[in-house]
């Protein structure tokens, strides 16, 4: 069963220093949100919240309408997930998995079949006596998350459950744990750093800054229409211009906003004489390029814009784009430039762009 969960202007003090200020979040029945942000974010103490690992001095948790903030963390029907898996090195695994149905009160002659079902759904059929201690991070990984579901909670939260993988295992278990957890339709709340590992597991991100939600949405609306500076520069990379009375510094070219900050992503600049048509130019000089197998990555130097990214395809002439060399960039994207700053004060917004920048 799925539950629908509400955080209400929620407030923590740990030490003396309040470390959310006041956290509003709703997830509708079995939906996956990451709460993406830097260390220090709140991200982690939002979890742990939900999780009734933390009390709140303010606001409210909500299971369904019904609030669970006086409840402790083994009476929310909650699946966790830790970082470092949390597993009985001694046992095997189908006692870990047991473990967890023990504690949620389950008959003794029920988990063996619940354990082997929680098996299968993670992929790891017939491994119910295998020690914990002989399997991979990756068969680890997968345990502990059919210990996490096997007791069939309301709730699933996943703590950085990626974190001690390789590379890439790591982008194979995005899709695995979004696979099962779209079969079994448990309402999912994960943390992460990894802004990556968020786009491709979730449905809606959160993403964290100082104790508050900077911006919530998908994964799309989060990267192509950023709210704000920080959250342009911290789920990708991004080449912040300003606006000024309607044109866009660099190439001075018409924008619909008058005056904010245009938000250009790497991959929507190419060189000028592979697109067809007048576009409006940027001439850069090329500082560093990087081939990185399906791209180059160059780092450019503008007078008036400052360090400009951009990323071009992999059989681009090496020659072209060495350090030194000069180029002129355009838009490749037709459609409209994302302008920050109609719904952010301009003296905030050329500070948080400043701030970067440095």
């Amino acid at each position: 069963m799925s539950v629908r969960v509400s955080l209400e202007d929620v407030r923590v003090v740990l030490g003396g220093s309040e470390i959310l200020h006041g956290v509003s979040i709703e997830l509708a029945p079995g939906e996956f949100l990451t709460l993406l942000g830097p260390s220090g974010s709140g991200k982690t103490t939002t979890l742990n919240v939900i999780a009734g690992l933390v009390g709140t001095t303010g606001g409210d948790v909500r299971f369904d309408g019904a609030s669970v903030v006086a409840r402790p963390s083994h009476d929310r029907d909650i699946g966790m997930v830790f970082q470092s898996y949390a597993l009985f090195p001694h046992m095997t695994v189908g006692q870990n998995i047991e473990f967890a149905l023990q504690a949620r009160g389950v008959p003794r002659q029920d988990r063996r079949a619940i354990a082997e079902r929680a098996l299968e759904l993670v992929q790891l059929p017939g491994m119910y006596r295998r020690p914990v201690a002989s399997l991979s991070g990756g068969q680890q990984q997968r345990v502990a998350l059919a210990r996490a579901l096997a007791p069939n909670p309301s709730v699933l939260l996943l703590d950085e459950p990626l974190a001690a993988l390789d590379k890439q295992l790591r982008e194979q278990m995005q899709v695995e744990i979004k696979r099962i957890q779209g079969e079994v339709g448990v309402t999912t709340v994960a943390v992460t750093h990894d802004q990556t590992e968020a786009m491709t597991m979730s449905d809606r991100v959160a993403i964290m800054r100082d104790g508050e939600v900077e911006q919530l949405d998908t994964p799309e609306v989060l990267y192509r229409r950023p709210a704000t500076v920080f959250a342009a520069r911290f789920l990708g990379e991004a080449n912040l211009l300003p606006v000024r009375d309607g044109r866009l510094a660099g190439f001075d070219a018409p924008v619909a906003a008058r005056e904010g900050t245009a938000v250009l992503r790497p991959e929507e600049l190419a060189l000028a004489d592979t697109i067809a048509g007048d576009a409006a130019r940027l001439t850069v000089r090329v500082t560093t390029a990087s081939f990185q197998g399906t791209r180059y990555r160059i780092e450019c130097e503008h007078a008036a814009c400052g360090s400009i990214v951009a990323t071009l395809p992999p059989d681009t002439p090496s020659e072209r784009i060495g350090p030194g060399a000069s180029l002129e960039l355009v838009r490749s994207s037709t459609g409209p430039v994302h302008v920050l700053g109609e719904s952010l004060p301009r003296a905030r917004a050329e500070a948080e762009l400043a701030a970067a920048a440095s």
